[in-house]
């Protein structure tokens, strides 16, 4: 295995622009991985709280006085032996995303409840979160998604925003807008359904179909939501326009305004294609068969650039869609990866039997078909928990 020497110096000369190694296992830090770019004040305190007496530098060294000596270690992560698993880091890297979506949809909650009674104290909180969810997304050049769920049977409107938050924010990022852009995107999406608390449960949990009348009241919710937060004077005007105008499309067909795409704000469009694509997701359980239906009936309402960009982030199976594989057994999508069609999926046969955690794209296997939740054996539905509801979240493993 190769050799190289690496600066080892004591914790405390750590500064901000230094890549480190840590001389630790991955399942002994918080990071993703072993090396960390310290680009953040608090990766330095975290590090100084994990016990260590030293670690390695791997670039920056002109940032450091002439005083650290060399050691002969082992190189990182990129050039050791390709036999490596890394099946291990993808898992780590999974929980870790799971871990920020609950943790913003339980804050989103929380800013939900004082939003009348205390909105300076809401808006303080809901910048505080969309500041987490700029950071979680720009941790990475390239972010994926990666498949996370509440545990809940039923998608709730604060697990929804988040949801919308997320895609919006990577379409955003992908047309390479603003930071400022991309906050407005952020704090647009989880409050672009607060209007719907002022609609009754009965007309938003109602199964079947709704009366003009129950329907048209559903519709004002952006209206609603609109009201709510303007009366604060604290939100900026290109997040209150995404709240009210959400449901508005290209072709004039939306609502409240039946507004035209020459008078929907870009940052807006990303919104309500981002929010179109998730109410087909609930409707129809599948991530993939919701974006079949996203070209096929609404393509007319959304940019044709923004859908592109779309597929690009989902890929052509998104995290949640149910597949068989060439070697005939059934697996879920569970991450998105540079290659559109190698996903990382989590596998087992038919019956449910000898579950597994894959990389395609080290395999010889291929997706053959994506198949329906009504065609899995109780086995396997119980292996793949294949009939939870599914949102996303970032995800920066790179493999």
């Amino acid at each position: 295995m190769a050799k190289a020497e690496l600066l080892k110096i004591p914790v405390s000369q750590m500064v901000l622009g230094l890549t480190v190694k840590l001389p630790l296992s991955w399942t002994s830090h918080p990071f993703f991985r072993s090396k960390v770019k310290l680009e953040k004040q608090v990766q330095i305190e975290m590090i100084k709280g994990l016990d260590l007496s030293y670690v390695y530098v791997i670039e920056g060294h002109d940032l450091l006085p002439q005083i650290a000596e060399p050691e002969d270690i082992e190189l990182p992560e990129e050039v050791v032996d390709e036999e490596i698993d890394y099946r291990p880091l993808a898992k780590k890297s999974m929980r870790v995303s799971q871990q920020h979506f609950l943790k913003s949809v339980n804050d989103s909650r929380t800013v939900f409840g004082k939003i009348v009674s205390d909105p300076e104290g809401a808006y303080r909180e809901a910048a505080t979160l969309v500041e987490d969810l700029v950071d979680h997304l720009y941790e990475s050049e390239t972010p994926h998604l990666t498949l996370v769920g509440s545990g809940e049977t039923d998608i709730s409107v604060t697990q929804h925003g988040i949801s919308v938050a997320v895609i919006s924010m990577l379409i955003a990022h992908t047309l390479s807008l603003t930071k400022s852009e991309v906050r407005d995107i952020a704090l647009g999406s989880l409050f672009h359904d607060i209007g719907k608390l002022k609609v009754p449960e009965t007309i938003r949990r109602k199964r079947g179909e709704l009366t003009d009348h129950e329907s048209n009241f559903l519709k004002m919710h952006p209206n609603f939501g609109y009201d709510i937060l303007n009366r604060t004077g604290l939100f900026p005007e290109a997040m209150l326009d995404i709240v009210l105008h959400h449901h508005e499309f290209i072709d004039g067909s939306g609502f409240p305004n039946h507004l035209t795409e020459a008078k929907i704000l870009q940052t807006t469009q990303i919104v309500s294609l981002a929010n179109s694509y998730e109410i087909l997701l609930h409707q129809h359980q599948s991530p993939q068969i919701a974006l079949a239906i996203l070209f096929k009936t609404q393509s007319s309402k959304h940019s044709n650039n923004l859908i592109s960009v779309l597929v690009k982030i989902l890929g052509i199976y998104p995290p949640g869609t149910i597949v068989r594989l060439t070697d005939d057994n059934i697996a879920k999508v569970m991450m998105t990866t540079t290659d559109v069609k190698q996903p990382h999926v989590w596998s087992c046969h038919d019956s449910g039997s000898e579950p597994s955690f894959r990389f395609l794209i080290d395999e010889d296997v291929q997706i053959k078909e994506v198949i329906k939740l009504e065609d899995l054996s109780e086995g396997a539905i119980k292996t793949l928990q294949a009939n939870s509801p599914i949102s996303f979240y970032f995800n920066h493993f790179n493999h």
